[in-house]
């Protein structure tokens, strides 16, 4: 089985003892996978120390917009992430909101509220991944070709939970409504998942750089 090409940056941030966590994890129900997941960790400390790259290296051979660099650096200090793991994260979550409508900040802020750029979070009601996503409830999103475990690639959950960020804009009208639905807190009059959320994309908003919160 094929590592993502954004799973494996991901296992890097986690670093050594991190990523063999996740191979155990994964020997119970992947066991092919554990072994490729093994095999690149090997070569890549063979070959590169993470250490090796700088944050303006990575910009170069990446994709991402000035501004999301700019919060990728903020992130990193503030959750002790690797750019190196970030840095597909974050093209994934510039992508995904292009193809939606939806501000990527509102995306990674949603990440940071969620499970604090941890792709492996899983919670006890079963949410997975950066988004949380719970794969009950949107196997029409995740596809028939991918089972549950794929929600722990970071491309195609920041896919999946930007597209329920989508079907709650179009069924509430709102941001807030949707913000609320993706929270599964419709219910709360006080909006209180709402406005964590935004108040994260506040803080993005400033590391980006933009004037103000009005040009999100």
């Amino acid at each position: 089985r094929r590592i993502s090409k954004l799973l494996f940056p991901a296992l890097l941030g986690l670093g050594v003892l991190g990523g063999s966590v996740f191979v155990e994890q994964q020997k119970r129900f992947a066991p092919e996978a554990a072994v490729a997941v093994e095999q690149a960790l090997s070569e890549h400390a063979a070959v590169a120390p993470v250490a090796t790259l700088t944050p303006a290296e990575v910009v170069d051979e990446g994709g991402l917009s000035a501004e999301m660099a700019r919060v990728r650096d903020w992130i990193a200090r503030r959750y002790r992430v690797s750019t190196v793991a970030l840095e597909p994260v974050l093209e994934a979550a510039e992508e995904a909101g292009r193809l939606a409508g939806i501000d990527p900040l509102l995306i990674v802020a949603v990440m940071a509220i969620e499970s604090s750029f941890n792709p492996f979070a899983e919670s006890q009601m079963g949410a997975r991944g950066l988004m949380q996503v719970i794969p009950r409830f949107h196997k029409d999103k995740i596809g028939p070709e991918h089972d549950e475990n794929a929600l722990f690639d970071p491309a195609l959950n920041v896919r999946v939970g930007t597209q329920v960020l989508h079907e709650g804009l179009r069924r509430y009208g709102s941001m807030q409504a949707a913000l609320q639905y993706y929270g599964g807190a419709l219910s709360d009059p006080q909006a209180s998942y709402a406005r964590k959320v935004m108040a994260m994309k506040k803080r993005l908003v400033s590391a980006a750089g933009r004037r103000s919160a009005t040009d999100a």
